[in-house]
């Protein structure tokens, strides 16, 4: 099978390649000129996969590499919960993915598996735990990042509806080796670990293996798996923020905070740091006030869809809470 795989130099994206290449797909990685190939270079140095210098706002310029393909595994996404101008994580999340299904249908893709978030998902602040049937719109989604997502998913919907065959795949927030640049949950782990995480709020995630989601993104390939136009949310454990320092205390032999302060101190820790490290000095703040928006609601996940209709397992995640901890400590992210 020849697939052409975007985000591939990226935490999920990697995982997902490798999976790929596990199961002897034939692989076209798309890549910026920019992008920091490291986490690929194996696959790409051997015989398992070709690298595609493009760009999703120039989608046109991968029609050659697009074509004969078998499917198209796009996974790439700008995801920053800090952005300067938003209107370019639009273009790269919404205008990029719409564009990508209008080439694989003039190309006769068979295949389209996009990767969403659980992100679009409709989240309550009294930690209910949601499905892919809780009722949701654009206006519940916090940020430019949210927002744009919320509306890729919906291109990706309406291609399903017009008769292309897509599935959407909603992981939660995975955690595991490998997380290179690192996402906004790597940087939590990184935090911890250099003894930057004083206190907590009250805020809940679900985490879920890195590797089970690379599994199951694989597994749609498969024919007959999985319904075209649906969505799955891919999850692992519905933990308090509390909950997961806690196992990363375990795990890592630092002590976990015990200070718990309430939104309205991190809204303003997070105000202040958007002035000064964002518009002053140029740099992604440590905290936003939209992150903080986002965790009055904690985001706790149902993945018995996934499990029902794509063979998804829900694991424990403290072996992937391990490996990303080790993982890091190797790789001087942190002290060991």
């Amino acid at each position: 099978m020849k697939v052409f795989v975007t985000g591939a130099t990226g935490f999920v994206g990697g995982h997902v390649a490798r999976e790929l290449a596990a199961r002897g797909a034939e692989l076209r990685l798309l890549a910026r000129r920019s992008s920091n190939l490291a986490s690929i270079q194996d696959l790409v140095s051997g015989s398992a996969a070709e690298t595609i210098i493009g760009d999703l706002l120039e989608p046109d310029s991968l029609r050659n590499a697009i074509r004969h393909c078998d499917a198209i595994m796009h996974v790439a996404a700008d995801y920053r919960l800090w952005v300067r101008d938003p209107d370019t994580m639009v273009r790269t999340n919404v205008e990029g993915t719409r564009a990508l299904l209008r080439i694989a249908r003039e190309e006769n893709v068979p295949r389209f598996v996009y990767t969403s978030s659980v992100a679009t998902m409709g989240f309550k602040t009294d930690g209910t735990i949601v499905d892919e049937n809780a009722p949701v719109t654009l206006g519940d989604m916090i940020g430019p990042y949210k927002r744009s997502k919320f509306l890729a998913e919906q291109v990706a919907l309406e291609a399903a509806r017009a008769g292309q065959s897509v599935i959407i795949l909603n992981p939660t927030t995975p955690i595991g080796a490998g997380d290179l640049k690192p996402t906004p949950t790597g940087r939590i782990v990184v935090d911890f670990l250099n003894k930057k995480f004083p206190a907590y709020v009250d805020t809940g995630l679900n985490l879920v293996d890195v590797e089970e989601v690379a599994r199951t993104h694989a597994d749609a390939l498969n024919p007959g798996t999985g319904r075209p136009g649906e969505r799955y949310i891919l999850g692992g454990e519905n933990l308090t923020l509390k909950q997961i320092l806690d196992k990363m205390s375990a795990i890592a032999g630092l002590p976990s905070p015990s200070m718990k302060v309430p939104h309205s101190v991190a809204m303003v820790f997070a105000f202040f740091d958007e002035i000064i490290a964002g518009r002053l000095l140029g740099k992604e703040p440590r905290a936003t006030v939209e992150a903080v928006r986002m965790g009055k609601k904690k985001m706790f996940a149902s993945s018995a869809k996934a499990e029902r209709e794509l063979g998804f397992r829900v694991v424990p995640v403290s072996q992937a809470l391990r490996c990303a901890i080790d993982w890091f400590r190797e790789h001087h992210y942190a002290p060991m």
